[in-house]
């Protein structure tokens, strides 16, 4: 595992291993106000053992909230509560940019009391958000979502807006950088593809017209705070909250030019981590490598193997591990002793539940407690 252990610069930033922890939605922010806090720094800081922290997905306005307890980027109290998240990580040496997320349709009045808004008045197909209402072991409820309004030409400028506030909002509040989440069926994602996005004004239509979102929205987070900090986070296969398009890969590519004249930090892809998912093309691996010449992250359920292979082969440079992070705080270490991991301690604890039970509780390998157990050195 050579590669993964390698130490890696990353706009400016060193990373101490090439670990990513991928962003995960965990809903413990402090209501009223969606606000980050000590449990989350506790969390964050344990996890300091990647080379980069990507937070959980967090909302650039009321508006763009679409599930109960996510945090925002949007108010002082915000401000304040993430800077306990920096601090408990930078003390770690660890580094850690912030994801802006606005969810478009993926929304419900129940989350924020809003109609959703969207490319386009079209409703997201056996979607669920969810909401806290006093279900058993506090549990998440699921309510589907509601059908959107389309955006305005006003309401596409306030979006944007809002993204680039979010982001002077996370360097003010002590992070190394943020991801523009243009994936997994949300806001960004919505207006790329052609069968969430049918507007026939310049955000809609051709490729070139439903890129423009991303593209403007990028174009004011590196205003506000400089292209050296910023990434964008794109999910080319990814197909659920109804978002099968068959011309998105033209889209992706071209989006990838633009963002390479852009010179952004890097691009993040979420690519399908469940058992059948289709694999990844070496063409386009390939291809994305020729179009875009910064950083590139593959997030997606790996096997450390897996990782040093595509490290090895130059396919990219950081690698996402997401629910590993999640349970085991020293990822890293584990791989690198060949050990055993944590396993989820119980699936109720994932969004919301329990506090710190089932978030900060997982523990750090120790040993004493694999005496007799350990596997043998490969």
């Amino acid at each position: 595992m050579k590669k993964l252990f390698e130490t890696y610069t990353l706009s400016g930033n060193h990373l101490k291993n090439r670990f990513v922890m991928a962003p995960m939605t965990r809903s413990r922010a402090s209501e009223p106000g969606d606000i980050p806090n000590a449990l989350m720094a506790e969390y964050y800081g344990q996890r300091a053992t990647a080379g980069l922290i990507i937070t959980e997905a967090t909302q650039v306005s009321v508006q763009g909230m679409g599930y109960a307890k996510t945090p925002g980027i949007y108010s002082n109290e915000q401000v304040k509560g993430w800077q306990l998240i920096t601090q408990a990580v930078h003390e770690k040496k660890g580094k850690i940019f912030l994801q802006l997320w606005h969810v478009g349709r993926v929304s419900s009045s129940k989350i924020n009391g809003l109609q959703p808004l969207a490319p386009s008045a079209l409703t997201a197909d056996k979607t669920n958000v969810y909401i806290f209402d006093g279900a058993p072991n506090g549990d998440a409820t699921f309510v589907p979502v509601e059908k959107p309004r389309a955006m305005d030409q006003s309401e596409i400028r306030q979006a944007i807006r809002e993204f680039a506030e979010g982001a002077e909002n996370a360097i003010a509040a002590g992070f190394d950088g943020v991801e523009i989440h243009g994936a997994n069926g949300y806001l960004i994602d919505q207006f790329l593809r052609s069968n969430s996005n049918i507007r026939t004004d310049e955000y809609g239509g051709s490729k070139e017209n439903r890129i423009r979102f991303l593209i403007e929205v990028t174009e004011a987070v590196i205003e506000a705070v400089g292209k050296e900090k910023t990434g964008v986070r794109l999910s080319p296969f990814i197909k659920f909250k109804d978002m099968d398009d068959p011309e998105i890969m033209e889209a992706i590519m071209l989006a990838a030019e633009y963002l390479n004249r852009m010179d952004i930090a890097y691009i993040h892809l979420c690519e399908a981590d469940w058992d059948d998912a289709p694999a990844i093309p070496l063409e386009f691996r390939k291809e994305l490598r020729e179009k875009f010449n910064n950083t590139i992250i593959a997030t997606g359920n790996k096997t450390p193997e897996e990782a040093e292979e595509l490290l090895k082969n130059n396919r990219v440079d950081l690698i996402g591990f997401g629910r590993n992070f999640l349970t085991n705080p020293d990822y890293p270490e584990r791989v690198r002793l060949n050990v055993p991991l944590n396993e989820i301690s119980d699936p109720h604890t994932l969004f919301g539940g329990g506090g710190a039970r089932g978030y900060t509780d997982y523990t750090f390998f120790n040993m004493k407690d694999y005496a007799g157990k350990m596997p043998p050195k490969i």
